[in-house]
């Protein structure tokens, strides 16, 4: 019975900029979706529609997402902001053809699963479908050509790092903060490249550095852009309570600060140690939780265990 479950991802550096040439930093995550291409389809995800309009995928399949998910607290559940929709669409192309496993068909699986995110999401730079295809840890940049894939490249963070995430309680909306990004470009374009140059140099440091001093420097570096960059665009890319615990952190020689597009969906710490009680409390305090996961997870792959009708309501 073909099965097969995707790991969610983690940007960790190179938010926005990556849009602009800067290297991303992309982490897969020990949080999976699961497919079953014999099961009962109990929700379609808006990737896995647009695969079966385009004819990649011969139906929705039973999926479960649960571990990518949490609770609302209205007997339903959200989501964690860990790349929940591509892990689904990968997992269900590889339910569907197991043979895609193997390294050269990963590579196929990669091109079919980001044409269809692209198409079902109007564009983005594949950082979510590269973690959950190829899983570990990678570096990615956009293609000069909007229709060409990004390259892609293994990387390892520095051995003495520690990554940790927060969920907050509360789901954010971020689908508009790309386009208000792109407004104040067009509006202040001398302002707006200066932050990317910045930015852009941050993010290049990050990929570079071969210590936790030093990737957590960069990091900081790059948090303090995307908080003036929402200012200027209008958008809370670093919330008020995200700033609160990268101060705290940036006390403990660490970094803090949000994943991917903001808007305090999830955050994480970096740093040659890990989290004082402290902070932990204060990241509490504030209304995050530290999740239970570990960053660099394999990618997608065959699974030979039962998967099981999702809990609660997406």
């Amino acid at each position: 019975m073909p099965r097969a479950r995707a790991p969610g991802k983690l940007v960790l550096s190179g938010a926005y900029s990556v849009l602009y040439g800067a290297p991303a930093l992309v982490t897969a995550v020990s949080r999976f979706a699961y497919a079953d291409s014999e099961g009962d389809a109990v929700h379609v995800s808006e990737e896995v529609r647009c695969g079966v309009e385009r004819g990649l995928l011969a139906k929705p399949f039973r999926v479960n997402a649960d571990e990518l998910r949490t609770a609302d607290g209205q007997g339903g559940s959200r989501k964690l902001g860990l790349g929940s929709s591509s892990a689904i669409l990968l997992a269900s192309l590889l339910a569907q053809d197991p043979s895609r496993a193997e390294p050269g068909g990963r590579e196929e699986l990669f091109h079919t699963a980001l044409q269809v995110h692209r198409a079902a999401q109007g564009g983005g730079s594949g950082a979510d479908v590269a973690a959950s295809t190829f899983g570990g840890t990678i570096a990615l940049r956009r293609s000069t050509s909007a229709n060409e894939p990004p390259m892609i490249e293994p990387v390892g963070l520095p051995n003495d790092s520690v990554v940790r995430v927060f969920a907050a309680r509360e789901s954010a909306v971020t689908s508009a903060f790309v386009a208000k990004v792109k407004a104040f470009a067009e509006a202040e374009p001398e302002p707006f490249a200066v932050l990317m140059k910045t930015a852009i140099a941050a993010a290049e440091r990050a990929h570079s550095a071969r210590q936790a001093e030093l990737l957590s420097e960069a990091l900081r570096a790059q948090f303090a852009i995307l908080a003036e960059l929402g200012d200027r665009a209008g958008v809370a890319i670093v919330t008020p309570e995200v700033r609160e615990l990268g101060a705290a952190a940036a006390r403990e020689g660490a970094a803090l600060g949000p994943s991917g597009a903001g808007g305090g969906d999830v955050a994480f710490f970096h740093a040659r140690r890990e989290p004082s009680p402290q902070l932990v409390a204060s990241a509490q305090s504030l209304g995050y939780e530290l999740l239970q996961l570990e960053v660099g997870a394999p990618g997608v792959s065959v699974w030979a265990g039962e998967v099981r009708a999702p809990r609660g309501v997406w």
